[in-house]
C-alpha cells in the first residue's frame, strides 16, 4: 500500500514539477522567474525540503535584486515552512515575521499582497500551535481568517477553520473546535477541496474524544478516501496517529502499534521530526501499559531526543513522565526521581502560559528591532556610496537615531512601570470601594431592622420606655454612622456597638436572653475589622434562635486569634439551625432577608482585596443528639488600623 501510495504520489507530484521547470528554463522575464521559483519550492514542500529550500533562495535571491516584493516575501514564506519542517521554530518565526514586516510595508490594496500578510499571520499561527502557546495562535489565525474572508478566499478560509478548530481542541474547548471543523467541511465540500481529508480527520478526532466509535471510525473512512485520491504525506502521517488513537481507545493495540509504525514511515520520508516524536511517545505510552518496559523505554527515549531538540515543552513533559514511571517499575528510585524532576520543571514551564507568551512577544520585538537596525544600516550604505561627501554628516544621524530608539525605549519601559503601578493601585482601591458599598448596602438594612424593634416596642411597651429605647437607639446610629465613613474600625469600637445593640434587643424582648462578649488578650489594640460584619449573625441569634424558645437564653461572642486570622465565634443556646429554617419555610414570608447574602459578598471582597482566608461556617451544637444551640464561626485575615 505504502509502495503504490509512494508511486502515485512521486508520478503526479513529478508532472508538476516538470511543467514548473520547463516554464522556468524558458521565462527570460525576471519577476516570473522569481514567481516560478516560489511555486517549484512550494511543490517540494510535501516531498523534498532541501530542495524547497534550494528554490526559495534563489527565489529570494532574485527577487531582492529586481525588488520585487511580493515574490521575496513568499520566499520568506517558503523558507519558513522548511523550518517549520526541519523543527526549527525559532528560524521559522525569523523568517515569517520578515513576510510580515515585508507585506504591511507595501500597499495594503494589493490583492497579492493581503494573501501574503494573511499567509503570513497563519503560518506565524503554525509556529506558535506547535509550540502549545495557543494564545498567540489563536491571535494570528483570527487575524488571517479575516483577511481571507474579506478577499472571499474560500480555500484559505477553510484551512484557517481547521486550524482554528485543532487550537480550540488543544484548549479543550470541544464545541468551539467543533463549530469551526464543520465550517472548514461545508467550504471543502463545496468546492471539492482537495484538503478535506485534513477536515475529516479533525471532525473524527472529535467523535473520539466523545467515545462515538461509529461516527469516528465513519469519518476516518472518509478521510483516508481522499487522501488516497489527493495525497499529502504529511496529512497522511497524522491520519495513521489518530487511527492509532482510535485502535487504542478500542484496546487493539496490534493495530495501534501497526499505525503508527506506518506513520513513522511517512513522517520520516518528509523529515517531519514533530510528527516522529509525536508517533514514538504514542507507542512509548502504550508499551508502558502494557508492561513492555524496554520497548516503551526505547521509544520515550527517542521521542525525548526530538522534543529536546524541537524545543517542544509539551512532549518532553510527556517523555519524561513516561521515564520517570519506567524506572520506577523497574525499581530504579534514583532515575525515576531524576525524570521525575525532569518532568516537573516541564510541566510547570508548561502551565506558566503568561510568561511563556511574554517570552516569545519579547524575542519577536526583539527581531522586528534587529530588522529595523539593519533596515536602516542599509538605507545608510546606499546613501553613502551616491554621496561620499557626507559621510560624516549621515553616520551622525545614524548614531542620533540609535540614541533616540534607545532613549524612546528606556521611556516605554519607565512608562510601562508607571502605568502597572497606577493599574495595581486602581484595582486594590477599586476592591476597597467595592467592599464599602456592600457595608453601605448593610446600613439601610440594620436601620430599617432597628425601626421595627423601636415599632414593636412602642405597641408592646408603651411610650416611655419606647423613649429610653429611642435615645439607645440615637447613641447605636451615631456610632454607625460615624463607621460607616470607615472599612476598618478597631476591634474594641466593634464590640462597644455590639455592646449597645445587645442591650437594646434586652430591652426589646423584656430580657428573654441574656450575652457575654470576650476578647482574648493576644488581640492587639489597632485590630481592626469592617464594621457591621457580626451583627447579621448576632440578630439572626436571637430573633431565629434565643427567642423561639421557651427557657432563658444565652448568647456568648468571643474574639482570639489563630495564626494570621482573626477567630470570631458567635454561641446561642436558642433552638438550632435546622428547626429555626424549618419554622421559616412553614411561616408567611413578609420581607427576604438580605443580610447574609450582603455579608458572603463582603466577605469575598475582603479575601479578594487582602488575598487570604474570609469565611464563615454555621454548625449546630449537640448534646447526645439533642441540639442544644446553633455556633457561628468567622474567620477573617488580621488587618491594622493604619
Amino acid at each position: 500500500m505504502l509502495l503504490l501510495f509512494g508511486s502515485l504520489f512521486a508520478h503526479s507530484q513529478s508532472k508538476r514539477i516538470d511543467s514548473l521547470l520547463l516554464v522556468l528554463h524558458q521565462t527570460k522575464n525576471d519577476i516570473d522567474k522569481a514567481k516560478t521559483l516560489n511555486a517549484l519550492s512550494d511543490e517540494y514542500k510535501t516531498s523534498d525540503p532541501k530542495q524547497m529550500v534550494a528554490y526559495a533562495e534563489k527565489a529570494l535571491e532574485l527577487s531582492k535584486k529586481i525588488k520585487f516584493r511580493i515574490a521575496e516575501g513568499n520566499a520568506y514564506l517558503n523558507l519558513g515552512n522548511s523550518s517549520i519542517i526541519a523543527g526549527s521554530y525559532p528560524k521559522a518565526i525569523k523568517y515569517f515575521s520578515m513576510a510580515q514586516t515585508l507585506f504591511e510595508n507595501e500597499t495594503a490594496s494589493d490583492l497579492d499582497v493581503k494573501k501574503g500578510l494573511a499567509k503570513s499571520y497563519g503560518s506565524i499561527g503554525v509556529v506558535f500551535s506547535e509550540q502549545s502557546n495557543y494564545a498567540n495562535a489563536l491571535h494570528f489565525y483570527l487575524k488571517a481568517a479575516r483577511i481571507y474572508e474579506a478577499i472571499k478566499d474560500l480555500p484559505k478560509c477553510a484551512k484557517v477553520y481547521n486550524n482554528i478548530g485543532i487550537v480550540y481542541k488543544s484548549e479543550l474547548a470541544d464545541f468551539k473546535a467543533l463549530t469551526y471543523f464543520i465550517k472548514a467541511q461545508k467550504i471543502q465540500e463545496q468546492l471539492k477541496d482537495p484538503n478535506i481529508g485534513i477536515t475529516y480527520t479533525n471532525i473524527a478526532n472529535g467523535y473520539l474524544k466523545q467515545k462515538d466509535f461509529n461516527k469516528a471510525f465513519d469519518y476516518y473512512t472518509k478521510a483516508k478516501t481522499s487522501l488516497d485520491a489527493n495525497p499529502n504525506p504529511r496529512a497522511l502521517g497524522e491520519w495513521y496517529n489518530n487511527m492509532g488513537l482510535f485502535y487504542k481507545a478500542k484496546v487493539n493495540a496490534a493495530q495501534a502499534i501497526e499505525n503508527w509504525k506506518l506513520a513513522i514511515i511517512i513522517f520520516k520520508s518528509i523529515d517531519d521530526k514533530f510528527g516522529v516524536a509525536d508517533t514514538y511517545l504514542y507507542l512509548g505510552q502504550l508499551y508502558l501499559e502494557q508492561n513492555k518496559l524496554q520497548e516503551a523505554y526505547s521509544n520515550a527515549i527517542q521521542a525525548l531526543q526530538l522534543a529536546k531538540e524541537l524545543g517542544i515543552l509539551e512532549q518532553r513533559m510527556l517523555s519524561e513522565k513516561v521515564l520517570s514511571t519506567i524506572y520506577t517499575q523497574q525499581h530504579n528510585p534514583t532515575a525515576a526521581f531524576e525524570h521525575y524532576q525532569l518532568y516537573s520543571q516541564a510541566k510547570d514551564s508548561l502551565t506558566n502560559a503568561e510568561n511563556i507568551r511574554k517570552g516569545v512577544e519579547a524575542e519577536m520585538n526583539y527581531e522586528n528591532e534587529k530588522r529595523e537596525v539593519i533596515h536602516k544600516k542599509e538605507l545608510e550604505k546606499r546613501e553613502l556610496l551616491l554621496q561620499e561627501q557626507s559621510k560624516q554628516s549621515k553616520m551622525q544621524l545614524f548614531f542620533a537615531v540609535l540614541f533616540g530608539l534607545l532613549l524612546f525605549g528606556i521611556g516605554f519601559l519607565i512608562y510601562s512601570r508607571i502605568q502597572l503601578r497606577k493599574t495595581l493601585t486602581l484595582q486594590k482601591e477599586l476592591a476597597e470601594y467595592e467592599q464599602k458599598a456592600l457595608h453601605l448596602q448593610m446600613n439601610p438594612h440594620f436601620v430599617f431592622n432597628c425601626l421595627g424593634s423601636i415599632s414593636s416596642f412602642i405597641v408592646n411597651n408603651g411610650t416611655e420606655s419606647a423613649i429610653k429605647y429611642l435615645a439607645k437607639f440615637s447613641k447605636l446610629m451615631r456610632l454607625t454612622l460615624e463607621y460607616s465613613k470607615e472599612s476598618l474600625i478597631p476591634i474594641d469600637k466593634e464590640i462597644e456597638s455590639l455592646q449597645n445593640y445587645l442591650e437594646l434587643e434586652q430591652l426589646r424582648f423584656n430580657h428573654k436572653f441574656n450575652f457575654t462578649i470576650n476578647k482574648s488578650t493576644a488581640i492587639e489594640d489597632d485590630v481592626a475589622l469592617p464594621p457591621l460584619l457580626l451583627q447579621p449573625f448576632i440578630e439572626n441569634a436571637i430573633i431565629h434562635g434565643v427567642i423561639p424558645k421557651k427557657e432563658q437564653g444565652q448568647i456568648t461572642i468571643h474574639f482570639s486569634v489563630d495564626d494570621n486570622n482573626l477567630i470570631c465565634v458567635i454561641e446561642d443556646n436558642g433552638i438550632g439551625f435546622e428547626k429555626s429554617k424549618l419554622m421559616k419555610e412553614n411561616s408567611v414570608v413578609i420581607h427576604k432577608s438580605m443580610a447574609l447574602d450582603i455579608t458572603k459578598k463582603r466577605l469575598q471582597m475582603i479575601a479578594s482585596s487582602t488575598n487570604q482566608k474570609a469565611d464563615f461556617s454555621i454548625e449546630e451544637i449537640k448534646d447526645s443528639n439533642e441540639v442544644v444551640g446553633t455556633k457561628v464561626v468567622l474567620h477573617l485575615p488580621i488587618q491594622y488600623i493604619k
